[in-house]
């Protein structure tokens, strides 16, 4: 039963990393282990915490067998780009010249040229979200609805 047992000053380090920390989930690993410094038992920190008592004693285990910078440490990352941002701008400035000029660029365009680069198929979605993060997304509304009535439809709808 030792291994379960938090000592004082693991326990001061634990209270300035749920301190630090912005993450609500490393917050709620943290407070766990808190709980278990103060003596609640596994049932009792579930309930607080919202866990079960089986997760509360592998977030125990876990802590014990990593380390409090491993345990702490974010395990869900973003930003999964497929190239950086200077080589998204470098084949943006391709296009540059002629929407400087007034044309009109066409994201599949673009798409084709990020197809080259990366030789492999990327999805609509991710170029769309590379114009926006450039802030190159201009979106114009339409000039007019297309299944807008013809103006004679219109006229004979009125009521006289």
């Amino acid at each position: 039963m030792k291994r379960l047992v938090i000592e004082k000053e693991e326990y001061e380090q634990i209270v300035a990393a749920e301190k630090r920390t912005q993450d609500k989930r490393i917050s709620r690993k943290l407070r766990v282990l808190m709980l278990r410094y103060e003596g609640f038992s596994n049932s009792d920190i579930g309930e607080k915490v919202g866990l079960g008592s089986v997760r509360v004693s592998q977030l125990v285990r876990e802590y014990r067998e990593s380390g409090l910078e491993t345990f702490t440490k974010k395990k869900y990352g973003g930003n999964h780009r497929n190239l950086s941002e200077e080589e998204e701008s470098e084949i943006l400035k391709q296009f540059e010249g002629s929407a400087e000029t007034g044309n009109i660029i066409i994201a599949r365009d673009i798409k084709k040229a990020f197809d080259d680069k990366l030789g492999r198929d990327t999805g609509r979605g991710y170029i769309y979200m590379l114009l926006k993060r450039h802030n190159w997304r201009k979106v114009m509304p339409r000039s007019k609805h297309p299944h807008k009535a013809t103006s004679e439809a219109i006229e004979a709808s009125k009521k006289n």
